[in-house]
């Protein structure tokens, strides 16, 4: 199902008497300690039920086929029956109950935990829920939530187990940082793009200076933005990985495309096997690479090159439209010659003049993927000496590729999402797994991906435009990714993002890529109103604590402004890099937390306000969620509202934290002992507007 806009309503949970009369009877007794159990009375109580493939909950989250998992529900103290796992293998079409039993109390005393084990997962993908019971009563939990009916064997919401497929370690625990190579530094002016250094359809190259390019990046000449050039470079990008790896602390450097092409955006290539001039050389390549790579400037790191395979420029020698502006073609072109034996490299409907492109940009010809084998597939990544694997061999080295347009690749000028776009993406990870099999493969798609996502033969992950950069802006900024008004609320947010990241297997929850924006949406900063900074620094609470990997666009981090393309790739202003700029110091901050718990990297993550039944505890502009591992809890509270909140009661007993125990700030050094209220523990917390608490226990 496409959850871009379609939502599920969150269940209500039972508040029967008998369990008002608990709450009364623990607030009024003053119970230091333990709940009151929620008691075998034929009612399941919904609020405490909680599972997902964290560590806590999972003892094989990535398991090898043929392997055994042991699974964990948390429910309320004393208050079920039985449980059991019920799971589905679509090969087999066989439905399979395993009982669970009572395994541990939490140390707080408000839950207990019940455990069940698969004995062998085998090859094949199986999805499954839980049943749940308290007497007579019956409930019923999948990553949708509780329910009082039982999903379908192939709800898009169940749990998955996908045997032999894993994500990069690297980059659930990682920090990415996205770079637009002309407008991030320039580190070797002798390669700047001049002035009418050349002429590409129509339009002349201009050289615009690298502070002109902080308020304004468009062209002199109406129409030729794509043609304007500030001179940013790899030599650049090596020159200041010391501010992204030291200062800020981010480890994976994500690059827009560097491969020849006319144009300052690179997405028209014209030839993918040499780094484009105005970049630098291969040699630049390798040795920023292996820069990356090094620990001598900061933590080690890995790169992923923006690959984009769906088309080609009309500048490339395969098409042969244009070639005098940068080299001389060794072949003849498809679009010279029918003759040409790059001609089945694309689809042409009366050559040469009509034929297939990427949303009718003529410049931008598509590539015909054709049948398995196909001359294109292999020179793309079927081959040794495919575009793919050439860099991720030696002496490049790559650790991933993000994929371009990546539903549109087919055959035949389709309009790709169809089963030959699977099959090509299939045999693109099989290629790219066999040179190394702990490279990233993220795809851009922007609506609800799983289906590229959900069986572990396609993608790692994708970018989270979908379950993270919409909802958010929506929610921060009262309009979405490009700008348009649509505001929503809290309980609107916060179910958005569960029914999002129930569409997806947990390892690639954990890799999908958050940003704020990227180069092809408006600025976050201009969307939610620049001032005083209050959107941005809100927003990076949520990016570098939400489940997934924190992807940066490169000036973000202190505040950068623009509008819609090309207005969202400004140059960056480095008198601004510095922790004396409010929102690079907050970000530095962050990241440093993150990188110091590792709940926050693979921890699971548990509503708090609302929690699972809806329940806002008499604040919309309040939201909340723990990070929580097996010897660790975070809560990490926001406040979306422009004035300080004070005493506001954080039900933090929903991660575990107990009755009399004490937890800190993280951000401001503040400290709260969780207070008694009806045998449950609450602190009452004090949040600046637009900004947020990560409370420590």
């Amino acid at each position: 199902m496409n959850r871009t806009h379609d939502h599920h309503s969150i269940r209500p949970w039972c508040r029967t008497p008998l369990f008002m009369l608990a709450l009364l009877a623990g607030a009024l007794l003053g119970m230091p300690g333990r709940a009151m159990a929620c008691g075998n009375n034929d009612n399941v109580h919904y609020r405490e039920i909680f599972h997902d493939q964290g560590p806590m909950f999972d003892s094989n989250p990535q398991p090898a086929p043929d392997s055994s998992v042991t699974l964990t529900l948390r429910v309320c103290y004393h208050d079920i029956t039985s449980a059991n796992i019920v799971y589905y293998d679509a090969a087999t079409g066989t439905v399979t109950w395993v009982p669970m039993s009572w395994a541990s109390t939490d140390p707080s005393g408000q839950f207990d935990y019940w455990q069940g084990t698969i004995g062998t997962v085998g090859t094949t993908e199986l999805q499954y829920w839980f049943q749940i019971n308290d007497g007579s009563a019956t409930a019923w939990y999948n990553a949708g939530g509780v329910s009082s009916t039982e999903p379908a064997s192939n709800d898009s919401d169940n749990f998955y187990i996908i045997p032999g497929f894993t994500t990069p370690d690297w980059m659930k625990n990682g920090v990415g940082y996205q770079i637009f190579p002309d407008r991030f530094y320039d580190g070797n002016t002798s390669n700047d793009v001049y002035t009418d250094e050349y002429s590409y359809a129509g339009c002349e190259t201009e050289q615009h200076s690298w502070s002109s390019g902080y308020t304004s990046v468009e062209a002199n000449v109406s129409g030729c933005n794509s043609e304007v050039f500030f001179g940013g470079d790899l030599v650049g990008i090596q020159d200041k990985l010391s501010y992204i790896k030291q200062i800020l602390g981010a480890d994976i450097i994500y690059i827009n495309p560097i491969f020849w092409s006319p144009t300052n955006h690179k997405y028209d290539t014209a030839n993918y096997y040499q780094v484009d001039p105005a970049f630098g050389t291969d040699t630049d390549l390798e040795s920023l690479i292996s820069a990356i790579h090094s620990t001598s400037n900061g933590p080690e790191g890995y790169i992923i090159l923006d690959g984009v395979f769906n088309h080609t420029g009309d500048t490339n020698c395969w098409f042969g439209k244009y070639t005098y502006w940068s080299e001389t073609c060794s072949v003849t072109g498809a679009y010279q010659s029918q003759s040409s034996p790059y001609y089945d490299y694309y689809t042409f409907q009366s050559w040469p003049s009509s034929y297939s492109t990427f949303f009718g940009i003529s410049s931008m010809p598509k590539l015909n993927y054709g049948a398995s084998g196909s001359p294109v597939r292999n020179q793309i990544y079927g081959s040794s000496t495919s575009v793919l694997q050439t860099y991720l061999r030696s002496p490049y080295h790559i650790d991933g590729w993000r994929l371009d347009a990546a539903q549109y690749l087919d055959a035949n000028g389709n309009n790709g999402s169809d089963a030959t776009n699977h099959q090509i993406m299939q045999e693109m990870r099989a290629a790219v797994t066999s040179v190394n099999p702990n490279a990233e493969i993220l795809g851009e798609y922007w609506g609800d991906a799983s289906a590229w996502l959900d069986d572990g033969t396609q993608w790692d992950s994708a970018m989270n435009y979908n379950g993270f950069t919409n909802p958010v802006s929506e929610w921060i900024c009262g309009v979405d990714e490009n700008g348009n008004s649509n505001s929503i609320d809290t309980s609107q947010f916060a179910t958005w993002l569960w029914d999002t990241r129930a569409d997806l297997p947990w390892n690639v929850q954990e890799v999908m890529t958050n940003e704020l924006g990227t180069h092809d949406t408006e600025r976050f900063a201009q969307r939610c109103s620049w001032t005083n900074g209050w959107g941005t620094y809100l927003g990076m609470f949520l990016q570098f604590t939400y489940v997934g990997t924190p992807m940066i666009y490169y000036g973000d981090e202190y505040g950068m402004t623009g509008g819609a393309d090309p207005e969202n790739r400004h140059t960056f202003d480095w008198a601004d890099a510095t922790t004396a700029n409010a929102g690079v110091a907050l970000a530095q901050e962050l990241i440093g937390i993150r990188n110091r718990y590792p709940e926050l990297r693979t921890g699971s993550l548990i509503p708090v306000i609302p929690d699972i039944t809806g329940d806002l505890y008499g604040t919309s502009d309040l939201y909340a969620f723990a990070r929580v591992d097996q010897n660790h809890r975070l809560v990490v509270v926001l406040n979306n509202s422009s004035s300080t909140q004070s005493g506001v009661a954080v039900p933090v007993w929903l991660a575990g934290d107990a009755v009399g125990s004490t937890v800190t700030d993280l951000i401001t050094g503040n400290q709260y002992t969780v207070y008694n209220n009806g045998g449950k523990g609450y602190v009452n917390v004090t949040v600046d507007g637009h900004y947020g608490a990560i409370l420590e226990q």
